[in-house]
């Protein structure tokens, strides 16, 4: 019975090492959009990556068939979310202008491209809310654009 334990578990550590291969990049870019570090100079959004991929392996035996993305993409934004009031200062990054919560909800709508409703579902706010802080927070990155800001490194699909 404890050869197949120990034979479970390291399964398990064989698939979660590939979803971290596959997924990690990506993560640690939205991580870092979130916490408007520099892209070179991250962090913060490094440690916030390690603990919402901590918490993704804590429960991967129990994913039983949902995502392992979607699952450490919502431990990544409530993570950020209840910290987040912390750390609101200028740090250089490319959303650094916007608030935490429009960068959390800019970074899920379009980087991510989670549906609003999701989205709403997943930081507890109205899909109404979560439309009207994209769009103010669209206008004011495009402003910044206009401005002359660096919207141009952040790759949105």
């Amino acid at each position: 019975m404890r050869e197949r334990s120990v034979a479970q578990q390291v399964r398990h550590a064989r698939e979660f090492e590939a979803f971290v291969a596959g997924a990690a990049g990506r993560l640690l870019h939205a991580a870092t959009l979130l916490t408007a570090e520099p892209v070179e100079d991250n962090p913060r959004a490094q440690r916030l990556l390690l603990a919402a991929l901590s918490g993704t392996y804590a429960r991967w035996d129990r994913l039983r068939g949902e995502d392992p993305y979607d699952r450490t993409r919502q431990e990544l934004a409530s993570r950020f979310a209840r910290g987040a009031w912390r750390y609101h200062r200028i740090r250089g990054g490319v959303l650094d202008r916007l608030s935490p919560q429009e960068r959390l909800i800019l970074v899920l709508r379009l980087y991510e491209g989670v549906a609003e409703e999701q989205t709403a579902a997943l930081i507890g706010l109205p899909v109404e809310r979560v439309r009207a802080i994209c769009t103010r927070a669209i206008a004011e990155m495009r402003s910044q654009k206009r401005a002359g800001s660096a919207l141009r490194q952040v790759a949105i699909p």
